[in-house]
């Protein structure tokens, strides 16, 4: 039975084609007659949105596209999670990398629409934690009241794209492309997000440095999609910064991207650092070693000396049209230093 709100569309075979004689036919009586069409066969055995049945005249409508897959409009979690379970199929939220992979082709497969889902709308800020929906747009990231940790976030949300690819595209979408250049990530590495993964069998959670494995490459299974985004509220006032650097100003894939967040004590030492790098490896990465030794640094004139190129170590930069693995590295290096002032400067 179709669930209330659940939009679908279910095709068959693929429709005939209106058939005619190509000449007339002579019969006994010496009449010249046309043969008679037959009618179109739509293919589709049911077209049903919002549980309501769509009329004969609309179906035949449809058909004239020819057969394709199964079209889901959940419009609650729930609903979501129990047509990903029963059918499959391939999950589209704001579509901005959705549409534009696909190029001219049609969908290869099932697609499970969700962006009606207001269940994964929005930002929640929890006693201990910070939940980021995973339809929430970029526009909203910049839009919310957030604690100063996520400055460096919503300086990333303004480099996603355009405008209208800020108003569309969602967090959830950024994270599960597993672009090595994906403008989200490195901020939310930053503040050891964590993603939650939701299917019929139940919700876990992963490091967001745990769930991004490689290029394009997740540890999301076929059954499951990603709900949220939790942030721990450890570092709530910490100023964070985020810094691109590109070919021209806007709308660029970055050739190194950094993201920092760094808490000061009030002698001006500093307690904790959190350092990613992206656009320099295949996925983007936290630098650990540059973390643990700027821990008791006190603040003074050229304090960011102390990062060097040993720290760079778990970056692999590539050579591209962007720009060369030693130029990238170089940036890098640079790029951390400025984010880090950035973030003491601002305390």
């Amino acid at each position: 039975m179709q669930s209330p709100g659940l939009s679908q569309i279910t095709w068959g075979q693929p429709p005939s084609a209106v058939r005619r004689s190509a000449a007339p036919q002579r019969e006994a009586s010496g009449e010249t007659r046309q043969s008679a069409p037959r009618p179109v066969q739509t293919g589709i055995t049911r077209i049903k949105i919002d549980g309501k049945a769509l009329p004969e005249r609309l179906l035949r409508l449809f058909a004239l596209g020819g057969p394709t897959h199964l079209y889901f409009q959940p419009r609650t979690l729930e609903e979501a999670v129990q047509t990903l379970a029963t059918h499959g199929g391939q999950i589209l939220s704001g579509g901005t990398d959705f549409y534009p992979s696909l190029g001219e082709r049609a969908a290869p497969g099932d697609v499970i629409d969700i962006s009606r889902v207001a269940e994964m709308q929005g930002v929640r800020i929890e006693s201990d934690h910070v939940r980021i929906g995973g339809r929430t747009t970029w526009t909203e990231i910049i839009r919310t009241p957030l604690p100063r940790c996520f400055d460096a976030l919503k300086a990333a949300a303004r480099e996603v794209g355009s405008v209208q690819i800020q108003n569309r595209g969602t967090v959830a979408g950024n994270l599960c492309n597993a672009s090595p250049a994906a403008d989200g990530v490195p901020p939310l590495l930053a503040l050891d997000a964590h993603a939650e993964l939701i299917s019929i069998a139940g919700t876990r959670r992963l490091p967001l440095s745990e769930f991004i494995v490689g290029n394009r490459k997740t540890l999301l299974r076929s059954d499951e999609f990603l709900s949220a985004v939790i942030v721990p509220r450890d570092l709530d006032d910490a100023p964070s910064a985020f810094l691109k650097l590109g070919a021209r100003r806007y709308l660029v894939i970055s050739i190194a991207m950094v993201a920092a967040v760094v808490k000061l004590d009030p002698r001006e030492t500093i307690t904790q650092a959190r350092v990613a790098v992206g656009s320099c490896s295949v996925t983007a990465r936290r630098l650990a070693d540059l973390e643990r030794d700027l821990v008791g640094v006190a603040i003074a004139r050229g304090w960011t000396s102390r990062v060097s190129a040993n720290h760079l170590r778990p970056l692999s930069p590539i050579d591209d049209v962007r720009g060369t693995a030693a130029y990238r590295n170089d940036a890098a290096l640079t790029l951390i230093r400025r984010a880090l002032e950035a973030c003491t400067e601002a305390h």
